[in-house]
């Protein structure tokens, strides 16, 4: 059976030591973020996840849903596992006080979402979409529409949804044929079928909010004809109680290789109530909103998949006995030694540890950047720190799933022969986290968006954001011998990412296809860096609290770790950048 607990001591270290998130006391929603409040919350919501959501994972995968004429039917424990979460105020955690929520800070909610997707992704996916939804239509949407749906969204009882994609619309959301037709009253009519939505029909809350592209009849051909349309499954009165079921309808389910307990939903909509969310033809900027959030929340799922997989992987590597290790027995009263004593398995595991720890500092970093571009009462700040997130953005949803589908594989090889049996429980992992690679723009669509879209914006404005910050820390640290073995191979790594993002910059301007054939090892090589960054910082900090610390073998494990990442993985950079500049003919000369 597999196992999962909580990471507490990790999220700690990284919110108190990493983040320091003392210093931003002065900033709304930071005073009640103390430790008094952080150590409560995530022991909370690790016993959630560790007791209700947990049990529940392997269950879910096997009952899975039933659909019957439009209804879904969840897994059983499913459904009252969600009134769990809302009845603890969880949905509220990060929401606006004006509509219910407790106004707390971002980057307090990433340590629970990322216990969510490591307990159970199909859970996790309802809240989370949830919560993207309620951004949008708090930032986009008018006074009437915020006040009449969020409060009930805040507290969870009402769910929410994005609807996008088309048979013959997926990353290509220009093709969306849905129509919006508009009635006497100031609502429209939605007709089209909508087909992979996540979440789109279930028993979990009473009521389920669509956001949904379509087109208004004079709309422009393509993505600048697309708007966005508040559509509820059941409608509201005035007075906020629920009236009659809108002309929606779940017509099938999707049956995939993973998150068995996730409803994937085909919805036709037939003349369906619905509302604009923003301007006319405008709908694009209003759904990144929604999407921008969701790709790292993504990543995150990746993260959370990950360490879980990492946590069963190294449990079984410590029980396992196969062999005596190549340098002499080491359990002389047992009758092999267990495979952790083995290089292989050795490298298998610190390469998890390496992605899981490194990738969750980088994600609480974005979430933490996040609340500081929407909080800080500093412009400039606001400013900086909303570039960072914007560059980061398709990197961290990119390196993350990619992260997470690979610690599942490799948990599922040090488990040998016992990792694609069922009831050791890592083979699911592999099969539940392989759709983040593909949800919510592929990893290559975010490898386009980086060096397509990021990259130029503004003549390279946001790269300062993530360069100065290193450069400053190299600075700090290049006379500093205890560090040497982190900023040296950061500093030459700083500056291979600075040659390839020259190269990405000008074969981009003369072969599109140059730039575009190295965008995936460019996002890759990138979050390396950015990775190199994150584990040279945690060294700082261990190197520092090693000495006067009760916490010698957690603060020794770090520095541990980040010398494995940067002897054994950073070094994969090299033949990245190599791949990037050998342009794309080998590739676009091919016959294939």
């Amino acid at each position: 059976m597999p196992q999962f607990k909580a990471n507490i001591q990790d999220f700690q270290f990284l919110l108190n030591e990493y983040l320091n998130l003392s210093q931003y006391a002065n900033i709304e929603g930071f005073a009640e973020a103390g430790d008094e409040l952080m150590t409560p919350v995530l022991e909370a919501a690790a016993q959630m996840c560790e007791e209700v959501l947990f049990p529940l994972n392997q269950k879910g995968d096997k009952e899975g849903l039933k659909y019957d004429n439009g209804r879904v039917i969840m897994p059983d424990g499913f459904k009252e596992a969600y009134r769990l979460y809302v009845d603890s105020g969880w949905p509220s955690f990060t929401c606006d006080p004006a509509y219910g929520g407790q106004g707390l800070p971002e980057v307090l909610n990433m340590p629970l979402m990322e216990m969510v997707c490591s307990a159970n992704l199909s859970f996790g996916l309802t809240p989370g979409l949830s919560h993207g939804a309620y951004n949008a239509i708090k930032l986009h949407g008018s006074d009437a529409l915020k006040n009449k749906f969020l409060p009930k969204m805040v507290t969870g009882d009402w769910s929410g949804v994005m609807c996008l994609t088309e048979p013959q619309a997926g990353t290509d959301l220009g093709l969306v044929r849905t129509k919006a037709e508009p009635q006497v009253d100031g609502s429209y009519a939605i007709t089209g079928g909508k087909i992979f939505i996540s979440s789109g029909e279930h028993e979990l809350t009473e009521n389920i909010i669509h956001l949904v592209l379509a087109r208004l009849p004079d709309a422009p051909a393509g993505i600048k004809g697309i708007s966005l349309f508040l559509v509820p499954k059941i409608l509201v009165n005035d007075d906020g109680s629920l009236g009659e079921r809108n002309s929606l309808m779940c017509a099938g389910l999707e049956h995939k290789m993973g998150i068995h307990a996730s409803p994937t939903c085909q919805i036709q909509y037939d003349g369906a109530k619905g509302w604009l969310v923003g301007e006319p033809h405008k709908g694009m900027r209003a759904m990144f909103t929604m999407m921008n959030a969701a790709r790292l929340y993504v990543g995150v799922q990746g993260l959370g998949i990950g360490e879980v997989a990492y946590q069963n992987a190294l449990s079984y590597a410590k029980e396992r006995l196969q062999s005596r290790a190549i340098t002499g027995v080491k359990e002389p009263n047992k009758p092999a030694d267990p495979i952790i004593v083995h290089p292989d398995v050795r490298r298998m595991l610190l390469t998890m540890r390496a992605f899981t720890e490194g990738a969750r500092a980088l994600a609480l970093e974005m979430a933490l950047k996040n609340d500081l571009a929407h909080r800080h009462p500093d412009a400039a700040v606001r400013e900086e720190a909303d570039d960072f997130v914007q560059l980061l953005t398709p990197v961290v949803k990119s390196y993350l799933t990619d992260g997470g589908f690979e610690t599942a594989n490799l948990a599922v090889q040090v488990h040998g022969g016992y990792g694609v049996i069922g009831e050791y429980g890592v083979e699911q992992y592999v099969r539940d986290v392989r759709v983040t690679m593909i949800y919510e723009g592929t990893n290559g669509i975010q490898a386009l968006d980086l060096v397509g879209r990021k990259l130029p914006q503004d003549a390279g404005k946001y790269l300062r954001a993530f360069f100065h910050p290193i450069d400053a820390f190299i600075t700090k640290h290049k006379e500093n011998s205890a560090m040497a073995e982190f900023i040296k191979p950061l500093a030459k790594n700083v500056e291979y990412l600075q040659q390839a993002t020259m190269y990405i910059a000008g074969a981009g301007l003369k072969n599109p296809d140059d730039a575009a054939g190295g965008a995936v090892e460019y996002q890759k090589m990138f979050a390396l860096v950015a990775l190199a960054h994150a584990w040279a910082r945690q060294a700082e900090i261990a190197i520092d609290k090693l000495s006067n610390s009760d916490e010698k073998e957690f603060y020794t494990a770090k520095i541990d770790t980040a010398r494995f990442f940067m002897q054994k993985i950073l070094p994969q950079t090299t033949s990245l950048l190599q791949s990037i500049v050998s342009g794309s003919k080998s590739m676009m000369q091919a016959v294939l």
